[in-house]
This record gives C-alpha cells, structure tokens and sequence, in this order.
C-alpha cells in the first residue's frame, strides 16, 4: 500500500545558483500555483508571490524568469532522518 505524503518541499532553484525551500500541504495545492501564477508568467521579470503558508508574518517573492529548475519532493512525518 502506497504511503501519502504529509507534505511537499518544493526546491525553486535560481538562475543565481540560490535554493529556496517552499513547503505546500498538498500536491494539487502546489499543482494550482504552478499551473495559475508561475506557467503563465514563466518569461516575466515582473514578480509573483511564492505562498509560505508555514511561516506566518514571512512572504516571498520571485521573477519566473530566474527560476531555472523545480525539484518536488514529498514529506513524509514517520520518515526517520538518516545522517552519515
């Protein structure tokens, strides 16, 4: 039986060679930034909002433009972190 994730982490990574981290609670509510703010302006240096629904009184914005990749990962709340 599959497991559902918790959570996603969402990489932007940047054309600076930066990594920003954004975490959405579901796939679809990612899937619903992706398809309605940052596809239809991917080619605009103008900036958008990026959602940080974890982390109150803190907001992101971004140029489309920059982003030169996107890593999805999901989350799950029994993983157990392993350190080499």
């Amino acid at each position: 039986m599959p497991r559902t994730a918790n959570e996603y982490a969402v990489y932007l990574l940047l054309e600076s060679g930066h990594r920003e981290e954004v975490r959405f609670p579901t796939i679809q509510e990612f899937q619903k930034w992706y398809s309605g703010e940052l596809v239809p302006k991917s080619a605009s240096n103008d900036f958008i909002s990026v959602p940080l629904k974890n982390i109150q009184g803190e907001y992101m914005v971004i140029r489309p433009s920059r982003i030169v990749a996107i890593r999805v990962e999901p989350v799950f709340s029994s993983s157990v972190e392993r350190f080499n």
